[in-house]
């Protein structure tokens, strides 16, 4: 069976993307693989040209203890980060008889997770990173990376656990978008939560017809479902339906692979996920 993939750093999104996982992990009886990545960054410190600045014994003695430094603090990354893991399988449910493993690995997080990502039907990871600059809502950079690179749907969770109880599909019509709704059929654990498709923007006759055809589609799988359809600017509107719907779910396609489709969908994409305070499941 395949795994949820939980992505933990030392960031306050560790916590619930392990309640998250847990929870999914509960309904789905799903394993739970919990991944966090060492980067360079947290192996060593950064390199420093001394060569026409010092003699030679005394570059020698100061590379010698730099590199004891770079060990030092390898270790002790190692260490805190085997904590990390220890504390997020506890939290995703691995002392309550739930099949839930960890693993280390060193380099990039979106290198790591497209090696992992074959033997996941869910990602789960959160919004920003270790360090993130909160005051100014910038996504983590790895996010962005790894929504441009999962093949597998990724859950972006928020800062603190929301308990996911009312749906919102952002629904456009496309490809991408009857996609979502296929697999939230074959997903029956989320067909407790009543679904809202909305759709911003369009009133041609065929993107209708598959509005409402998902519609149905939907209610024939046991899901509550309406539609709801508005004008304005997709990432405004739909931020805004979110709020007043006391939405807990937001679920929307991720970002295109052409560069002109990127920057329109990658736009929105990022703009929902920065805006809206609840989780939001993307979608390829």
């Amino acid at each position: 069976m395949k795994c949820i993939l939980a992505c933990i750093d030392g960031s306050i999104y560790a916590e619930s993307v392990c309640e998250y996982a847990r929870r999914i992990g509960r309904l789905t009886s799903a394993p739970i693989k919990v991944v966090h990545a060492l980067g360079r960054r947290e192996l060593a410190s950064g390199k420093v040209d001394y060569s026409g600045s010092l003699y030679t014994d005394e570059r020698e003695e100061l590379l010698k203890e730099l590199s004891e430094l770079d060990e030092r603090k390898a270790a002790l990354s190692t260490r805190r980060a085997r904590h990390l893991l220890d504390t997020a399988v506890e939290r995703a449910g691995g002392t309550s008889g739930m099949a839930v493993s960890s693993q280390l690995r060193h380099g990039d997080v979106t290198d790591v997770i497209e090696d992992l990502q074959d033997e996941a039907r869910l990602i789960i990871i959160g919004k920003r990173g270790e360090g993130a600059d909160f005051a100014k809502l910038h996504l983590g950079s790895n996010l962005e990376r790894v929504l441009r690179a999962a093949h597998v749907p990724v859950l972006v969770a928020s800062r603190g656990f929301i308990p996911m109880e009312r749906m919102t599909l952002a629904f456009d019509g496309s490809e991408t978008a009857q996609r979502i709704v296929a697999m939230l059929c074959d997903q029956p654990f989320l067909a407790a939560m009543p679904v809202r498709l909305l759709m911003v923007g369009h009133n041609k006759s065929d993107a209708l017809e598959r509005l409402h055809a998902a519609e149905q589609r939907l209610k024939a799988s046991g899901y509550t479902a309406h539609v709801e359809i508005v004008d304005g600017q997709p990432e405004k509107v739909i931020a805004q339906k979110v709020k007043e719907d006391a939405t807990s779910l937001l679920v929307m396609g991720a970002y295109g692979h052409s560069r002109i489709r990127s920057l329109v969908l990658g736009s929105t994409t990022s703009a929902l996920i920065k805006e809206c305070a609840i989780p939001v499941l993307v979608v390829r």
